[in-house]
């Protein structure tokens, strides 16, 4: 905490050189009669104080202050705030405003929000800002989904009469421990297991049906993200559906997750009866096939008839997961009613960070028990 300021805050302490311009950004967008002090100061003939005015320039000049000052994620929860607080969510229109700001999956959730207001002088730039957070997230999940999901795939495929190369040797010591000869201190296993060729003898189905409401904004820039990683598996068959009232699907578009957050729509109603009917009419290989709806489950929809279609996908062998977020924030408000209706059908409803999200997409490729965390009240 640090204490003095403008007038030295009561103190008797007065705030220099850097402490004073972190006080003066700090007070920019959280002091309560910022605009007054700044005004008093500058009447003072001292240098400006706090107040963030609505002027691109103004504000433009305050984002470099704070990432000079500020590491990231800090610089990032002051930009949301002066997002929300402010009410600065049309200044992001403004091609010196995006080339200012430090960019964020939240910040590409508020373009994509303002997608058709942009103005032409704006898009590619609001592109290139998107472009690089989808870089920046491939390049912390893409390796990691592709080798988890990868071993879960050849697991998938074991057989127990390997070839001498595709033996898994981890699991056939364990298999045949009770086979140890003292004498020679080696095994000698009764029964291989190992990997079948999963390349050629395997493959998933995969539906990714994602809620584009306005509360999913974070989760519709992973899911988009690991769509397009999971696309480029050739073990795999994914398929991408968004919906809200209406149904899209971004299958042909996976080979570019920015191509897919530009073809989403981010606010409207959600109807999931709808999106599940579309995805069910696509699933020819139920008993190998993973469905996975992100949503907060606020359906706006027929109810009953979106717990019929889950409990008939269930009931033909498809592998079907609800999750309420997709994101770093953890557990959002969602509908509880309609998540614990999904649980007693057997459907897992729970909030998934994105770095746990290739570790639930391996155990419902095995077909193992998934872990559910312990999801807070909501109010």
């Amino acid at each position: 905490m640090v204490l003095g300021g403008g007038a030295a805050d009561g103190t008797g302490r007065e705030l220099r050189g850097r402490d004073r311009a972190m006080d003066e950004a700090l007070g920019a967008l959280y002091g309560r009669d910022g605009a007054a002090r700044d005004g008093a100061d500058r009447a003072a003939g001292g240098r400006r104080a706090a107040g963030l005015g609505a002027s691109a320039p103004g504000v433009a000049r305050w984002l470099g202050d704070i990432r000079t000052y500020f590491p990231s994620p800090v610089v990032q929860i002051m930009q949301r705030d002066a997002i929300d607080r402010l009410g600065l969510a049309g200044l992001l229109l403004e091609p010196e405003m995006l080339e200012a700001v430090e960019a964020d999956v939240h910040l590409v959730g508020t373009l994509l929000t303002l997608r058709k207001a942009l103005p032409e002088t704006t898009r590619e730039t609001a592109r290139a800002v998107v472009r690089k957070v989808v870089a920046q997230l491939e390049q912390r999940l893409a390796t990691r989904t592709r080798a988890t999901l990868t071993g879960a795939l050849d697991r998938s495929a074991r057989t127990a009469r390997p070839r001498h190369h595709d033996i898994d040797w981890n699991r056939t010591l364990r298999a045949n421990l009770k086979h140890y000869l003292p004498e020679h201190r080696t095994v000698v296993p009764e029964r291989l297991i190992g990997y079948g060729r999963a390349a050629r003898s395997v493959r998933k189905d995969v539906v990714l049906c994602v809620d584009q409401s306005g509360s999913m904004a974070a989760s519709v820039v992973h899911a988009s993200v690991f769509g397009a990683v999971l696309a480029s598996m050739r073990t795999l068959d994914t398929r991408l559906v968004v919906f809200d009232t209406s149904v899209v699907d971004l299958t042909d578009q996976l080979d570019d997750p920015v191509d897919v957050l530009f073809g989403t729509q981010l606010g409207g109603g959600t109807d999931i009866n709808r999106a599940l009917a579309y995805c069910q009419s696509r699933i020819t290989r139920p008993a190998d096939t993973v469905v996975v709806l992100i949503s907060d489950l606020y359906e706006g929809g027929i109810r009953d008839g979106m717990l019929r279609r889950v409990a008939a996908m269930k009931a033909s062998g498809v592998q079907f997961i609800c999750l309420l977020a997709l994101s770093d924030e953890g557990a959002p408000a969602y509908d509880r009613e309609h998540a614990a209706a999904l649980a007693a059908l057997g459907a897992p409803a729970f909030a998934c960070t994105p770095d746990r999200f290739p570790d639930v997409m391996a155990a419902a490729i095995e077909k193992r028990p998934l872990f559910i965390p312990d999801m807070p009240e909501q109010r």
